[in-house]
């Protein structure tokens, strides 16, 4: 599950994020069924940026929906689909994310992969979620290089077993002053006498000041956007949170809330222009209004150790694509170097005492 250069992911340098044990995969596609698929575009000297899909490996999504909920950390960005999630509480389709612009590609590419596998009848339509990042410092977003059929392609490559840092959606994104893309972690919570997996995934793109497992390694390697208190260059990043605990789409809406926990940790404020969502959902439909289960689903009380689970997870999520970020030079020569892994690894073993 290594990008191509091969790169160790964050997991495997030994330095656990929290309290709570990864699944095998040690990301989203350990909660059974998940499955991660992308498509990149590099052409020319300006194009780098691509699409990632989640599916959630549900049969027949469309007419199994499984409840899902949504939650704007800032606001500044052009999700499709999340009006129909906030009202409903579900999820109909596999989710896609991709870049600013092409957002109405991907949903258009989406809802075609789902009426090649339903017979649906006039006037039946289908709510397709995707998000999107700015990858435009390396990417003409002006141009349209993706296709349809590249979100097609995208979903038939899925597969738990699939690669991570600057790759798909993550082609052309950073991750604060250093290539970034996308990231994966996992959590395991025993609660309420179940066992339960969450997963996130992330496309990174923003800025501020970065921090890895509290260590200030933006300070003190002079990595910051506050020179001044005068953001240079803002962006966004986009959170998918999966789990198959039962939960209800107001739980996971407060879930989807604590991925920005876990985000915060790494060293963002959200700034102004930079748009951060979240989108959670749970492969379990006893949480679907009118299932007859909502009764069955783990209540309230019980759900701060998942909250952890969240939290810790997209916080591993970010680590993994900084550490996964290849160096890449795009639009006007523009650069993003790849951060400087075996710095901040001496950092960390000399901060936490490896």
């Amino acid at each position: 599950m290594n990008n191509k250069e091969d790169k160790k992911r964050f997991f495997e340098y030994g330095f656990p994020v929290g309290f709570l044990p990864s699944g095998s995969l040690h990301s989203v596609a350990d909660v059974a069924g998940v499955a991660v698929g992308h498509v990149t575009k590099i052409e020319g000297d300006d194009v780098r940026t691509g699409i990632t899909v989640v599916d959630p490996g549900v049969k027949d999504i469309y007419s199994n929906k499984i409840p899902a909920a949504y939650y704007a950390g800032n606001g500044t960005g052009k999700v499709a689909g999340s009006a129909q999630i906030e009202e409903l509480g579900t999820l109909e389709a596999p989710i896609a994310l991709t870049s600013t612009l092409y957002v109405g590609t991907a949903v258009r590419g989406m809802i075609d992969v789902v009426l090649s596998q339903k017979a649906l009848t006039l006037p039946q339509t289908v709510n397709v979620f995707v998000g999107e990042c700015n990858d435009g410092i390396l990417n003409n977003i002006y141009k349209n290089p993706l296709v349809e059929d590249d979100v097609r392609n995208a979903y038939e490559s899925r597969s738990a077993q699939f690669a991570v840092g600057s790759i798909g959606a993550g082609t052309g994104t950073r991750a604060f002053s250093w290539k970034g893309g996308i990231g994966s972690a996992s959590r395991i919570i025993e609660v309420a006498g179940g066992k339960y997996v969450v997963g996130a995934l992330v496309q990174t793109n923003y800025g501020g000041a970065p921090e890895v497992l509290g260590v200030p390694v933006g300070k003190l390697l002079g990595k910051t956007d506050y020179e001044g208190i005068v953001p240079d260059t803002d962006g966004s990043c986009m959170i998918v949170l999966a789990t198959d605990a039962p939960l209800t789409a107001r739980q996971l809406r407060r879930l989807a809330k604590r991925g920005f926990m876990g985000l915060a940790k790494t060293g963002t404020i959200m700034r102004t222009v930079s748009g951060d969502f979240a989108v959670a959902f749970s492969t379990s439909r006893n949480g679907v209004e009118g299932s007859g289960s909502v009764g069955m689903c783990i209540a309230d009380d019980d759900l701060t150790g998942v909250f952890l689970a969240a939290a810790e997870a997209v916080e591993e999520s970010v680590y993994d694509a900084l550490f996964a970020g290849e160096t890449m030079v795009g639009r006007s020569g523009n650069t993003l170097e790849a951060a400087p892994v075996d710095t901040i690894v001496s950092l960390l073993e000399k901060y936490h005492g490896k």
